[in-house]
């Protein structure tokens, strides 16, 4: 599929990478900006009934994505499969941190199964893209995504034996609602952490395999390859930060990451060969580890600390923020490197993190939103995990008469 590279003909066609920079990065961001669209109302559907079948209907929706990817021959179905798979991320990401933060009510054992989880995405990103463009060159355009179509359904029947998707269980107490949310301070805080160490990541995927060919004369092949080092440090990162930042503290957790992001960041434009991109791309997943695995169990913390421990709306957020720095990333990627040139996009997303890191020190010691409460949510972990609904209702009219109060 790609020329043989030879030395002279690697900047053939620089202007056409220049425009393919806007329109691949258009297509990488359709999906966060549909899952930005989509997001809210997840929370909202999560409160209403459950996590269990809005978990289910993402992997359906994905399975149809994944299906017309395969056999997608123009901009425009590629567009609209992306689309889709924003949609069916929004319903599984939502859903699933919010089962997890519920069925585990216990701060340090959050910490960890969120890690676990996030080292799941992890795996994902891992293997895609060195996966898809190893598959693309030697077997053909379709069978990536004919693999992964089968592995959604191994999902789902999974989900269907395990979790038995047609229960319908709503949250026992009143969720926090999205405008109340949004006006935290602190989920704010680390809404903008989680925004802006991914937006990094974001901006590379569209635009360094175009850099890598315009400079390196890279073959197909490693075009995905120079995202393993970031994808594998991703998964140490997250699996050992989700226990480790509850003992270190995870705003520090939180903070030396945001910066390394941007030294990383910094770093990558010095590479002159495919080597030259491990360290930078290693620095840059790792420390992205330690800010997904402190952050994600700090908002099901800050909601259980501050407002109603419902959490499919504080996931919503988090989740928004992702899809913030997915949406915004390539699509501006793409044109500041039309602009000022790949080195620059660098510089200006690696400062943004470092200039935000110190703010991260607010989450130190986050106040409870009112004693009552406080109090409440000390007693939680303490509690037997399985209560009834009926104790749940009889204690909680405290926390919404605590907030008329207010």
């Amino acid at each position: 599929s790609s020329p043989p590279g030879a030395a002279g003909s690697c900047l053939e066609g620089g202007e056409f990478l220049a425009q393919e920079n806007t329109r691949v990065g258009l297509l990488f961001a359709s999906k966060a900006l549909v899952q930005l669209l989509v997001n809210p109302w997840v929370g909202l559907l999560t409160n209403r009934i459950g996590y269990h079948i809005p978990m289910f209907l993402g992997f359906t929706i994905m399975f149809l994505s994944t299906i017309m990817f395969a056999f997608s021959g123009t901009y425009t179905l590629l567009f609209i499969a992306r689309a889709l798979q924003g949609i069916g991320s929004s319903f599984s990401s939502v859903a699933g941190l919010g089962l997890l933060a519920s069925v585990y009510p216990d701060d340090a054992e959050r910490g960890s199964a969120m890690g676990i989880a996030l080292g799941g995405l992890a795996l994902g990103v891992l293997i895609g893209a060195p996966f898809g463009s190893v598959m693309y060159e030697f077997v053909g355009k379709a069978s990536p995504f004919l693999v992964l179509a089968f592995l959604a359904l191994l999902d789902g029947a999974l989900q269907l034996c395990i979790l038995q998707p047609a229960r319908i269980s709503p949250e026992s107490t009143k969720a926090t609602p999205l405008s109340t949310l949004l006006r935290d301070p602190y989920i704010l805080v680390a809404a903008g952490a989680l925004c802006f160490s991914n937006m990094g990541v974001a901006m590379l995927e569209p635009t360094l395999p175009i850099w890598m060919l315009q400079t390196m004369c890279s073959p197909q092949w490693q075009l995905g390859m120079a995202f393993l080092p970031a994808s594998i440090s991703y998964l140490i990162g997250t699996n050992l930060f989700g226990i480790l930042a509850n003992r270190m503290g995870r705003w520090l957790c939180s903070m030396i990451g945001m910066a390394v992001v941007g030294i990383s960041l910094l770093c990558v434009p010095l590479a002159t060969n495919i080597y030259g991109l491990i360290g930078p791309n290693a620095g840059l997943g790792f420390a992205i580890g330690m800010v997904d695995s402190s952050m994600m169990p700090i908002m099901g913390y800050l909601v259980d600390l501050r407002h109603t421990s419902s959490y499919g709306t504080v996931y919503a957020i988090a989740d928004v923020a992702f899809c913030v720095g997915f949406a915004v990333g390539p699509s501006t990627g793409g044109a500041i490197v039309r602009a000022l040139g790949f080195p620059w996009l660098m510089v200006i997303v690696g400062a943004l993190n470092v200039a935000y890191a110190p703010l991260c020190w607010l989450l130190r010691s986050p106040p409870a939103a009112d004693e009552s409460v406080a109090i409440l949510s000390q007693e939680c972990p303490m509690q037997p995990k399985s209560y009834t609904l009926k104790e749940a209702q009889q204690e909680f009219p405290l926390m919404e008469e605590a907030e008329n109060m207010e």
